[in-house]
């Protein structure tokens, strides 16, 4: 029986969002939005289909991703349909009132952060908890954002981030709105399951989720913001400068392991075109995330993605035996920076050890019972 059916009473959530998963990965658009809207008319809240079904359908799409059963065009394709499935719903029904009773707020992503369905789902929350929204969408670079803020004055911003390689950005962000008078409430993966980098930054408040952020800006008003500072006044070991020099040299960097695997591992010597751009964006990922842990002074932040990575590679019958030796040539251009060393150290002993060229490679460096999951701050 299709959901919202005569004689079916009452689906909860979870099954128009089994529908839609059905429609999604079908790549059907309007059987998407039938989906939604029957869930509407069968009297399922609107914020309810907003988080629990189409949320919840997202979600599985990222966790399908890693596990190689969808394919990054197929990601893509399902998250545009959501996003048009998002649109209808936000003008199903009444239009919202001219003067709403709560207040004035921006939602934008961090700058360089495409993964904008988050943002969107949480200004359409909002917007139905009667807030006037300002939803800015995906890579705001802040000279924008707090133009933007002095010209509306929201009571606060709500920032979010997907990836962990934004923290630094993110950062810089929340200490210019703040500057600017405007607290700033943070959600997404890149802020840590439990909020530990909302707190590590100074963000004024943190919600795991766009309805705990309703909930909490609906609450009390979020403190006033902390007055301006640098970023060394948060994180007094960026003093070391490590993670200025490994930022300003990740290019230089990607070029040395790239170089540094072809002449240790004959197997990547090879390799051209294509899937030498594909390593070559892995390896720039992976000096992110290591720039990232450095800025944060988080080992486990690198080593979960190290670790991640040989997962998702596992999910796709490719080898990640290159992870332990892009590690050690890491080590060998960063000899000099301490701290540096240990992220590299703790995440390649998490790896396991480098191949050896007569070896082959074997299997992926990884534990036996590793999940691929969801990458670190995604």
């Amino acid at each position: 029986m299709t959901v919202g059916e005569p004689g079916d009473r009452r689906p909860g959530p979870g099954a128009y969002a089994r529908e839609l998963w059905e429609a999604v990965v079908a790549g059907d658009e309007y059987a998407a939005t039938r989906t939604a809207l029957a869930a509407l008319d069968a009297g399922l809240g609107a914020e309810s289909v907003l988080l629990d079904v189409i949320g919840a359908v997202q979600r599985k799409v990222g966790v399908e991703w890693a596990a190689n059963r969808m394919s990054v065009a197929g990601e893509h394709a399902a998250t545009a349909i959501n996003d048009r499935v998002i649109a209808v719903i936000a003008h199903h029904g009444e239009p919202p009132r001219a003067e709403p009773p709560r207040g004035r707020l921006t939602v934008a992503c961090v700058d360089g952060e495409w993964h904008a369905l988050p943002a969107r789902l949480l200004a359409e929350v909002l917007k139905l908890r009667g807030w006037r929204v300002d939803y800015l969408g995906a890579q705001v670079p802040a000279p924008h954002l707090i133009a933007h803020l002095h010209r509306t004055g929201p009571e606060a911003v709500a920032l979010s981030g997907s990836l962990a390689t934004r923290l630094p950005t993110a950062h810089a962000t929340i200490m210019a709105c703040q500057g600017a008078g405007v607290p700033v409430l943070v959600g997404g993966a890149a802020f840590g399951p439990d909020g530990r980098y909302a707190r590590l930054l100074h963000a004024d408040a943190w919600a795991p989720d766009a309805r705990a952020a309703a909930d909490r800006l609906a609450d009390d008003p979020l403190p006033p913001p902390r007055p301006v500072r640098r970023a060394v006044d948060d994180l007094p070991h960026l003093a070391d400068q490590e993670y200025t020099r490994v930022s300003e040299a990740a290019p230089r960097l990607v070029e040395a392991v790239l170089d540094g695997l072809e002449r240790r591992l004959p197997e990547t010597a090879g390799l051209s075109g294509g899937r030498r751009r594909e390593l070559a964006e892995e390896i720039a990922h992976l000096v992110d995330y290591l720039a990232a842990a450095l800025y944060t002074d988080d080992a486990e932040l690198f080593t979960g993605y190290v670790l991640w990575t040989a997962g998702v590679s596992a999910a796709r019958d490719a080898d990640a035996h290159h992870l332990p030796t892009a590690l050690d040539v890491l080590d060998g251009q960063l000899g000099d920076c301490p701290r540096t060393r240990r992220l590299l150290d703790r995440a390649r002993r998490a790896a396991g050890p480098a191949p050896t060229p007569a070896s082959g490679g074997g299997d992926p460096a990884r534990p036996a019972d590793a999940d691929p999951g969801r990458e670190p701050g995604r």
